[in-house]
C-alpha cells in the first residue's frame, strides 16, 4: 500500500481510514482517530482475551513491537525500546530517574507543550537551575539558540521534535550531535513527528512519544526510547514484579533490574493498547515515513499561500522544508476565532483551536497523508 494508491483509490482510502467516510479530519496534531489496521488488531486481540488469559501472547507482542518501533526510529535497537505509556510519563521518568546536583542546570523551552515542561520544572526543588530558551518567534528553536544557553554545568537540554502551534521542526542531529560534543544529555519529546517524518535517535539520548496523533494508534501506549549507554545510569522510578527480578514472583532479598529497556516497565502493560501500536508502527512502515514526509511538505506547500491569499497569517509560513512539520497555524485579527473554528466542525472539517502563553488564538490544521486535496479545497473555501 503506498500513499498515490492511497489518495487515488476513495474505497480503499475510507476502508484504511474509516473517520473519512463522516469527516474531514485535520486534527492528527491533537487526537487523531484510529486507523482501520490498529481497530482490527485490538478488535481481534480482544476477542482472544475474552477466552484466555490477557498475557497469553504478551512476551511475543513485547518483541515484535520493539521491532516495529526501531523501523521507526533510525538507529534504535530493540533492547532500547520500552513501553511505558504516555510520554508525560516517560519525560518524568527522565526527570526523576537522573541524578542532578545543586550546580547543574538544564535547558527547557517554556513554550513547548506541558508535557515536556512540567516535569523539568519541578527539579527546581532540587536546587537544579532551569534555563529557559529565547526564540525570536513561537516554536522557532534554532541550533544557535540552544548553543546560546548552555555552558559547562549544562546536564540536560529537552525539547518538543516539533512546536505543537508553530509547526516549527527542530534539527535533531544538528542540535543532538553538538550537545554530546560537550557532555550534555538530550531529550526529546517526539509527539508531534514521530509517524510523519524521519527520525533518527543517532545524536538523541531520550525520546517518547504517545501513539494518539501520528501514530494513529491508541491512547496511553507510547514507545519510549532509551539510548543503551544511559540506561544503567537512569534509575527507574516505578517499581514492580515487570522489572525487577522475581522468579516465581517472589520478591528476592535484593533489587535487580532487567536488562535493556525493560527495566523501565514496571508492571503489567496496556496489551490493548500495544496491539493497537503495533498494527500502526507496522502500517506506517510500509508506507514508508520518508514518503509520508513528503507528501505533509506538499500539502504544507499548497495550504501557506492559499490561507495568506485569504488574509490569515501563517506561523512560520517562510520556514525551510527541513524546519516543517505537519501543522500549519493560523490567525487573523478581528476574526472571531472560536466560531470559524466551529463553523469548520459543523461542516464536517475537524481542526484544533490553540492559544499561546498570551492568549493569542490559532486554528491550527493538521492533516495526514491520507487527507485528499479536495478535503484540504474544502477546508481553506470554509475559511
Amino acid at each position: 500500500m503506498t500513499v498515490s494508491e492511497i489518495l487515488s483509490d476513495e474505497r480503499l482510502r475510507q476502508d484504511e481510514f474509516p473517520v473519512c467516510r463522516s469527516k474531514a479530519y485535520l486534527a492528527h496534531a491533537g487526537v487523531a482517530p484510529l486507523a482501520r489496521c490498529a481497530a482490527d488488531a485490538i478488535g481481534h486481540y480482544s476477542f482472544m482475551a475474552a477466552q484466555d488469559d490477557q498475557e497469553t501472547w504478551l512476551p511475543k507482542l513485547h518483541r515484535a513491537a520493539r521491532e516495529s518501533a526501531t523501523k521507526l526510529l533510525v538507529g534504535a535497537q530493540p533492547d532500547e525500546i520500552a513501553f511505558v505509556g504516555p510520554t508525560s510519563l516517560a519525560l518524568s521518568m527522565v526527570a526523576g530517574g537522573l541524578t542532578f546536583r545543586r550546580t547543574d542546570n538544564i535547558v527547557i523551552y517554556h513554550d513547548d507543550f506541558p508535557s515536556n515542561v512540567y516535569p523539568w520544572m519541578a527539579l527546581a526543588a532540587q536546587g537544579v537551575k532551569v534555563r529557559y530558551l529565547n526564540t525570536r518567534e513561537l516554536g522557532r528553536i534554532r541550533p544557535v539558540d540552544v548553543l546560546g544557553q548552555v555552558d559547562e554545568s549544562t546536564r540536560l537540554v529537552a525539547l518538543g521534535s516539533a512546536h505543537f502551534i508553530a509547526g516549527w521542526r527542530i534539527d535533531l542531529d544538528a542540535i543532538g550531535k553538538a550537545l554530546r560534543q560537550r557532555g550534555i544529555l538530550f531529550c526529546v519529546d517526539a509527539m508531534q513527528t514521530l509517524g510523519a517524518f524521519p527520525i533518527s535517535v543517532a545524536n538523541v539520548d531520550f525520546l517518547a512519544a504517545d501513539g494518539h496523533k501520528w501514530l494513529l494508534s491508541p491512547c496511553a501506549a507510547g514507545v519510549f526510547y532509551v539510548r543503551k549507554a544511559l540506561q544503567d545510569k537512569l534509575r527507574p522510578i516505578a517499581l514492580g514484579w515487570n522489572n525487577v527480578r522475581c522468579p516465581n514472583y517472589a520478591a528476592q532479598d535484593e533489587l535487580a533490574y532487567h536488562t535493556g529497556a525493560r527495566r523501565f516497565e514496571a508492571g503489567t502493560h496496556n496489551c490493548v493498547g500495544l496491539v493497537g501500536l503495533k498494527a500502526a508502527m507496522d502500517m506506517l512502515a510500509e508506507i514508508g515515513v520518508e514518503n509520508i514526509a513528503a507528501e505533509l511538505l506538499r500539502k504544507r506547500a499548497w495550504l501557506v499561500p492559499e490561507l495568506q491569499a485569504k488574509g490569515w497569517t501563517v506561523l512560520n509560513a517562510t520556514a525551510p522544508p527541513e524546519n516543517c512539520a505537519g501543522i500549519v497555524s493560523i490567525t487573523r485579527e478581528a476574526s472571531d476565532l472560536p466560531a470559524i473554528h466551529q463553523r469548520l466542525a459543523d461542516a464536517g472539517a475537524v481542526t484544533s483551536l490553540r492559544a499561546d502563553r498570551t492568549g493569542k488564538q490559532y486554528i491550527r490544521l493538521s492533516p495526514h497523508f491520507y487527507n485528499t486535496d479536495a478535503e484540504l479545497h474544502r477546508a481553506v473555501e470554509l475559511l
